[in-house]
């Protein structure tokens, strides 16, 4: 496993973390779970991605159980929370000073830990102003709750403008963003973020690298049984890749499986490859549902030398969608 810094902090993240979004509680229970993290910690895995509205807090639960099953000890590893879906009741929703730290003391209890590493405003409020936002993480890390805190799907110029606000009032700026990124979502990190990346360091932590298993290639020939598409929760996924508008998307998937094939490695690795050989990419955010989903996954780690400039013209000739 390599590693690298998130954004301009000292924080090491390795190059592929897991996450719980779908996964815990639809499909893993606390031993499944635990068995799972196990094998991603074992081979170099430090970050666990999670936030209160996966299966309403439920996801959080079964990750703190599993790790108070696992043993580690909090210094080996990485776990994050996001703020925004708490609830039905007008506190407990948005990002308001009183539900970011609501939402972070319900996610400190459910993880049973003191403390997280990563804190995200899970999408931006336009209900709330930003320097309302970043007073109250910033009160969360004084405190020694939150390490770090970034945003999840914010446009550029708002997380400018929280820069803005943390340096004029001198509170703590945000670190990181987590965008959706992979081979069918590229204008984020290759295109609106670009300055940012050059001014700010922002660090990222991506995901959906494989387009909601799209880019697997298991869905060329339909809807394959125990796939997070047949979870009647996730119906939309389902939905959205039987549509008209996703018939190029498969034709794009048949080439780029074709193209894999050739170099001789899975789809799914080339995905995955595609997304670390960017280096604003700080981590990319797996969420295998299974053991061996897991294990070809963490072998994407030993392909990066085939995605040369060669090999990413082959796949931007095929996408026809660089920013």
């Amino acid at each position: 496993m390599n590693y690298r810094r998130l954004g301009k902090t000292g924080l090491k993240v390795s190059e592929l973390s897991y996450g719980s979004w779908v996964t815990f509680s639809f499909q893993l229970g606390v031993d499944s779970a635990a068995e799972i993290m196990k094998l991603a910690y074992d081979n170099g895995v430090n970050f666990f991605d999670n936030a209160e509205a996966y299966a309403d807090g439920q996801a959080e639960i079964i990750m703190g159980e599993a790790i108070k099953k696992l043993g580690w000890s909090r210094d080996t590893y990485i776990v994050s929370s996001k703020v925004f879906f708490g609830g039905e009741k007008p506190t407990q929703c948005g990002l308001s000073h009183k539900h970011i730290i609501d939402a972070c003391h319900g996610a400190l209890k459910r993880f049973q830990v003191d403390y997280l590493d990563l804190y995200f405003c899970h999408r931006p409020d336009p209900e709330t102003p930003i320097e309302e936002t970043v007073r109250a993480m910033h009160t969360l890390v004084l405190q020694g709750k939150v390490c770090y805190w970034g945003t999840s799907e914010w446009s550029a110029p708002e997380i400018e403008e929280a820069y803005r606000i943390s340096r004029e009032l001198g509170l703590t700026p945000p670190s990181m963003e987590q965008p959706e990124y992979n081979m069918f979502a590229r204008d984020k990190m290759e295109h609106e973020y670009l300055q940012l990346f050059e001014q700010e360091q922002l660090g990222t932590t991506i995901w959906s690298p494989l387009a909601s298993g799209l880019l697997t290639g298991k869905y060329m020939d339909g809807t394959p049984d125990g796939s997070r598409t047949s979870l009647e929760n996730y119906k939309f996924i389902r939905d959205q890749f039987e549509s008209a508008d996703y018939i190029e998307r498969h034709e794009k998937v048949q080439e780029l499986y074709q193209l894999a094939e050739e170099l001789g490695l899975p789809l799914v690795n080339l995905a995955l490859c595609w997304c670390l050989k960017n280096q604003n990419v700080s981590t990319v955010i797996l969420g295998a549902s299974k053991i061996e989903q897991l294990k070809q996954n963490l072998q994407s780690l030993d392909h990066m030398n085939i995605l040369d400039d060669s090999v990413i013209d082959r796949i931007n000739g095929i996408l026809k969608n660089k920013p």
